[in-house]
C-alpha cells in the first residue's frame, strides 16, 4: 500500500501538511496555529533544505500523496551551524521576535517564532554520545502495519553509513504511544524536562 523513498523538492507541501497535522503532539495541530506554515518552517523544512539525504518519505499506492516521513541529519552540531547562517536569517524577516510578550501569553505561533529568534541547542552532554538527531511524523492512515519501523530502519542505516555513532530525538511528555514506539526499537531515555523528553540510541560501537 505504501512506497518507501527518498524525499524530493516536491514534497515540500506535504512534508509541512503533515507537521501540521501531528504537531500536538502527534495529534492535528491545525486549529492552534494562524499560520499553517510555521511548524514546518521549524521541523520539516530545514531538513529537506540543507539534509536532503537523510530525508524520507511513505506514499500512498492509492493516492499518490506523501502520508509520513522521517528526518535527521548525522552531525547534529553542523546543521544547527548551517541552519544559523542560512535558513533562520530570512525566516526572522518573516516573523518578529515575540521577546515582548510575557511567555505565558504568547500563542502558538508567537512560541514557534521565539524559536525562530532563538532557536534551542542540542546540550552537548547529549551530542557527545548522540550527534545525530531525527523526526518522524506519520498521518493516521500510515500509522500501524511496520510502516513506522520501516522509516526508522532507513534513516537509521543512513546515519550509520555516513558514520554516527549515535542519535537522539526529542518527544512530548504526553505522547506515551511514541515513547513506547521508540524503546521498542531500543532508545533509551536519556533525560526529560517539563513537556519532553530526550531518548537515544547508539548506532556504532566506541571506536
Amino acid at each position: 500500500m505504501f512506497t518507501l523513498r527518498p524525499a524530493r523538492e516536491t514534497d515540500r507541501a506535504a512534508l509541512y501538511r503533515i507537521c501540521l497535522e501531528t504537531g500536538a503532539s502527534g495529534q492535528d495541530a491545525t486549529h492552534l496555529y494562524t499560520d499553517p506554515l510555521i511548524l514546518g518552517h521549524v521541523y520539516a523544512g530545514p531538513y529537506l533544505t540543507h539534509a536532503p539525504g537523510f530525508a524520507f518519505v511513505l506514499e500512498d499506492h492509492g493516492s499518490g500523496e506523501v502520508t509520513g516521513y522521517v528526518l535527521g541529519v548525522p552531525d547534529t552540531a553542523a546543521f544547527e551551524a548551517t541552519l544559523d547562517r542560512e535558513w533562520w536569517p530570512p525566516l526572522r524577516e518573516l516573523y518578529p521576535d515575540p521577546a515582548g510578550v510575557p511567555r505565558a501569553d504568547r500563542t502558538p505561533d508567537e512560541r514557534i517564532a521565539h524559536l525562530i529568534h532563538w532557536p534551542p541547542r542540542a546540550p552537548q552532554a547529549v551530542l557527545t554520545g548522540y550527534p545525530a538527531h531525527l523526526h518522524i511524523d506519520l498521518l493516521p492512515a500510515a500509522q500501524g502495519g511496520g510502516q513506522g519501523r520501516a522509516l526508522m530502519t532507513t534513516l537509521l542505516d543512513a546515519l550509520r553509513g555516513a558514520g554516527a555513532r549515535g542519535v537522539h530525538l526529542g518527544v512530548g511528555e504526553s505522547n506515551t504511544r511514541a515513547q513506547g514506539f521508540y524503546q521498542h526499537l531500543g532508545f533509551r531515555e536519556l533525560s526529560r524536562a517539563p513537556g519532553a523528553a530526550t531518548y537515544g540510541l547508539t548506532l556504532t560501537a566506541p571506536s
